[in-house]
């Protein structure tokens, strides 16, 4: 059973990558719907978006050529009941294999570290060394309400700035 529906197509310009759909995203079937998330909001801030998009607005992130999934799909809670049985690493890999977007960018270091094999300490912010499935790959600080005391803009205002450089 998957909790939130995948938002990809061929070619995107950036697949964001949670860990998995957080309680009130999976109640109300929409991502990043927790009430302190601040995705939509920076999104919008660092001018990804024309306009702040609500949570339920998720499926039209393909309209700006933009898409969302999560390494753990089967699941939702927090990410600290998380166990590695939880998380479909090759799974995730096929779909941007088959997708081929232009850059992955994960939404907190949990997914990152599943899909990198890569401790948090040994993980940055920002553009990785390496590639995941052939994507320019970004880590992300989480827009969790939870992992606010280790927010910060500047890692996705440099994804942004990346994708504005590469599309024009």
């Amino acid at each position: 059973m998957t909790i939130l529906p995948d938002v990809l197509a061929p070619r995107l310009g950036i697949v964001f990558c949670g860990t998995q759909a957080g309680r009130a995203s999976a109640l109300r079937r929409a991502y990043y719907a927790g009430p302190g998330n601040k995705f939509w909001r920076v999104l919008h801030t660092i001018g990804l978006l024309s306009r702040q998009f609500r949570p339920e607005d998720f499926p039209r992130l393909l309209d700006y050529g933009f898409g969302l999934t999560d390494v753990a799909k089967a699941t939702s809670g927090p990410d600290a009941a998380l166990v590695r049985a939880h998380f479909d690493v090759e799974g995730f890999l096929m779909k941007m294999r088959a997708t081929a977007p232009a850059f992955i960018a994960f939404n907190g270091k949990r997914a990152a570290e599943a899909v990198l094999g890569q401790s948090s300490a040994a993980i940055g912010y920002g553009r990785q060394p390496v590639d995941v499935a052939g994507c320019a790959t970004f880590v992300l600080p989480s827009t969790s309400g939870a992992a606010s005391g280790f927010w910060s803009v500047e890692p996705w205002q440099e994804l942004a700035t990346a994708w504005r450089s590469r599309a024009i």
